[in-house]
């Protein structure tokens, strides 16, 4: 078990969830739980409840397209009719949409209500359950509706990720691969090392906590996303808006793992990364069976797409680049035509004249 409190509440990830939230509600003094699961998880969420005095379950259909005002008014109206009140601790199981809207819904359900999140997926321990940030998508945009508000605690549940096919598992390592960029050497190097290696025989609880550990340290310096905490939003402006282009079609972590390789070329573009380090990237994402090309043609529709991201500036997108593994900047503003070219070039294999 590694336990992480660099932000203030317990970040917890641990081969024996059950326990360690069964202790935490006990030491806490928290009189009743609400169990929110996503329905994938429900087994496990009802075998954790039952760990809790029958703390009730509450299951709902999630997925991208289901991350939505309509989903979260039926969570809220679901939290009424369970009789929540403030002092109940709301319990979210499940991956990174869970996260995102459990979360949205204790933090404005009665003002806001004592919200834990139990995360079963890669993505969801790594990313979208630290940090605060809650949402859903609007038809304009993904994640426009939302707030920041933290958790009272974060278990991540390590057996889950032997459960997870290994597609949503290599879907997480997405994000991993990010915090990588942002943390560069013995971090990325660990990655380039495990990355040849069968997904089982991975020291789970070390890879989650130190990637983990860079969100954490990037958030505390700035927990409302106003300056630097927009590093972590690495290769999200293309990703998102290739998802959003693909009507969702094209998921999170294969929208991230192409939109990587954009920020690394248009990094190449604006002089600002190396070939050799834009490569290592490119080499350690094809061997973690990411994919690298865009099923997209159309770059004026993601650019148009892009035009609702929401670190805009007076109306202009900001791109988050790398200079080097280990520095990446932020609040960058490209002009549309090398944007709408990288996104051409990204459509395509990869040439061996990369990055040139």
């Amino acid at each position: 078990m590694t336990r992480i409190d660099d932000l203030g509440y317990p970040i917890v990830v641990t081969s024996n969830a059950p326990a360690e939230i069964a202790a935490f509600s006990k030491e806490q003094g928290y009189r009743r739980v609400v169990v929110l699961c996503d329905r994938n998880v429900e087994a496990g969420a009802r075998a954790l409840a039952a760990r809790l005095r029958g703390a009730a379950v509450l299951a709902f259909p999630l997925g991208e397209r289901r991350k939505t005002m309509t989903t979260l008014t039926r969570v809220l109206n679901a939290l009424a009719s369970a009789g929540v009140e403030r002092t109940t601790l709301i319990l979210g199981v499940g991956g990174g949409v869970a996260c995102d809207v459990f979360g949205f819904a204790a933090a404005t359900y009665a003002r806001g209500v004592p919200f834990a999140a139990v995360a079963t997926s890669l993505v969801a321990m790594v990313d979208a359950a630290i940090g605060g940030k809650t949402g859903v998508n609007l038809s304009s945009g993904k994640n426009l509706a939302g707030v920041f508000r933290d958790p009272v605690a974060v278990f991540c549940d390590l057996p889950s990720l032997g459960r997870l096919h290994e597609r949503w598992l290599r879907e997480g390592l997405a994000e991993v691969v990010k915090h990588g960029i942002i943390e560069g050497g013995e971090l990325f190097e660990s990655l380039e090392t495990l990355a040849p290696h069968p997904l089982r025989k991975w020291p789970w609880e070390t890879v989650v906590a130190d990637s983990i550990r860079v969100k954490a340290m990037v958030v505390a310096d700035d927990r409302l996303e106003r300056g630097a905490r927009e590093v972590l939003n690495l290769g999200h402006t293309f990703g998102h808006a290739i998802e959003r282009a693909s009507r969702y079609r094209i998921s999170h972590g294969h929208g991230l793992s192409i939109g990587l390789r954009a920020a690394g070329l248009l990094a190449r573009r604006t002089g600002r990364f190396s070939r050799a380090e834009h490569l290592r990237v490119l080499s350690l994402l094809t061997l973690l069976r990411l994919p690298l090309v865009s099923p997209l043609s159309d770059a004026r529709g993601i650019v148009r797409a892009m035009e609702h991201d929401k670190k805009r500036r007076n109306g202009r997108v900001r791109f988050v680049l790398p200079r080097a593994l280990g520095d990446v900047e932020y609040g960058i503003d490209v002009p549309t035509r090398p944007v709408a070219a990288v996104l051409r070039a990204v459509s395509e294999p990869i040439h061996e004249r990369e990055g040139r």
